[in-house]
């Protein structure tokens, strides 16, 4: 490439973090480290009446926790900057003025009002809707007069009302769009504020932006784009847009259907990595079959080429085996420390018993808390309370046989002998064994297997935690 690759994303600052915008910044990303390039952050908070600080703070906090770090953003700077829109209003002005010069831009000073109900009239008819273009054949003399007057505007470009605008996508070909079909666009608001439009256009070329990655949403937009760079001359970037996350009914992801928010799947335990590599299968695929890689994997191969278009499914079971991928991946140390569990040796055994059990960290988590509670506290805040009180009072020969024989037990081959042995020595069924070690050494009756629970736990521990449970139940 003849210029060094420079990307970017530019989130809108007014909810929790999207998952999309990952999405989006994870092919940014690896494409610039593909290419010994910049990948960049600009915030797009232009619409003060949604812009939320919060929101702005926790897009770059969850961005960092995927470790998609950048080289130039609000928070780091850089010889580009401000990468705030709120902060280039002068900026845009500036270029506004040049497009008013040239007549490539208009002032319109049509009301809300007037707007409104220009969209009702062309709804109730059934037309395109569009602006009108009343003010487009405006003499200077009427501009002047009716900014004396103190009157409102806005800054429309100029569409040509003939030919075609082309954009030319990397991923998807030529796409042609009419302009006579091409509205003439706001640029600059009323308060003085730009459209997502110009502020877009101004920042990537100042910017130096080569390539614009960003979701195929936007393509009925770039037409726009593209009359705007041919207004200023200016040379266009690389066009890429990338499929957009769906619903498994093909409809774009959103919250009433599944959790789209980055922080739901930081705080519910999904792994980083495992994420990303989602994201990663959501647009593209190595050549090979593998569906586990890391980063540094997929940026070795990765390629526009491998794209695919179809409309990836956001599908959660599938984020859940991955993730599961993962964790089993993972030490039990390191996952003790993932889950914020302060270590024991007893807890690493338990983690290492049901860690490929589990989809998440919270679901592994819970499971440790479980095992590590008191089993009679399990029993009393479980649906199943007064079955397993029952099965305590109906099993005192086995539980009496347990607590008596259970220190012989020092692995996990001497558990499985020592089940073998009661179900003889007592003449009883796995069914009227099982449930009641269960019960008084975990206060379930279900989990991990009965012989490797025994094998995990120190025996002095289990003898404890049977009387603990007799006593509560018999006082």
């Amino acid at each position: 490439m003849s210029k060094k690759v420079r990307v970017r994303i530019a989130p809108s600052p007014t909810g929790d973090p999207h998952v999309g915008t990952a999405y989006i910044a994870l092919f940014n990303w690896v494409f610039a480290k593909k290419n010994g390039g910049d990948f960049i952050i600009r915030i797009e908070d232009t619409d003060r009446t949604r812009f939320n600080e919060k929101s702005e703070r926790e897009i770059l906090e969850y961005l960092k926790w995927l470790g998609l770090d950048w080289s130039e953003g609000p928070d780091l700077g850089g010889k580009y900057g401000p990468y705030k829109q709120s902060e280039r209003a002068h900026i845009y002005r500036e270029y506004v003025d040049k497009l008013l010069s040239e007549g490539k831009a208009y002032r319109c000073f049509c009301s809300e009002d007037r707007l409104r109900k220009l969209r009702e009239f062309q709804n109730s008819r059934k037309l395109p809707p569009g602006y009108d273009r009343k003010c487009r054949s405006l003499t200077e003399e009427e501009v002047e007069s009716k900014i004396a007057q103190g009157m409102e505007f806005t800054v429309r470009l100029r569409v040509p009302l003939e030919g075609k605008s082309v954009v030319n996508d990397l991923l998807r070909g030529k796409i042609e769009f009419d302009n006579a079909k091409i509205d003439d666009q706001v640029l600059m608001k009323s308060d003085g504020m730009p459209t997502y439009h110009l502020a877009n256009v101004v920042d990537d070329k100042l910017m130096g932006i080569t390539h614009v990655v960003r979701a195929e949403e936007w393509i009925p937009s770039t037409p726009k784009h593209v009359l705007l760079y041919r207004a200023f001359g200016w040379e266009e970037p690389v066009w890429v847009h990338m499929p957009i996350l769906r619903n498994a009914d093909k409809s774009k992801i959103s919250k009433r259907k599944n959790a789209v928010s980055l922080k739901h799947y930081h705080d519910k335990g999904y792994l980083k990595e495992a994420l990303l590599n989602f994201l990663a299968l959501m647009g593209w695929h190595p050549k090979s079959d593998e569906e586990i890689f890391s980063l540094d994997e997929m940026i070795k191969e990765f390629s526009f080429d491998n794209m695919h278009l179809g409309g990836p499914v956001f599908d959660v079971k599938k984020l859940n085996w991955i993730n599961r991928e993962y964790i089993k991946g993972k030490s039990n140390r390191e996952l003790l420390d993932l889950c914020g569990i302060e270590y024991s040796e007893f807890k690493e055994k338990i983690v290492g018993e049901v860690k490929e059990s589990v989809y998440t960290l919270e679901e592994l988590k819970e499971k440790v808390d479980f095992f590590n509670a008191d089993p009679y506290e399990n029993i009393i805040r479980s649906d199943n309370r007064e079955k397993m009180l029952s099965i305590i009072k109906d099993s005192s020969t086995v539980i009496d046989y347990f607590r008596s024989n259970l220190p012989a037990v020092e692995n996990l081959d001497e558990a499985k002998s020592f089940i073998e042995l009661m179900k003889s020595d007592l003449g009883l069924s796995p069914g009227k064994i099982l449930p009641a070690i269960r019960v008084v050494t975990i206060g379930s009756l279900s989990g991990v297997e009965a012989a490797k629970m025994l094998s995990v736990f120190p025996k002095d521990e289990i003898v404890r935690r049977v009387e603990s449970v007799l006593k509560r139940v018999y006082e």
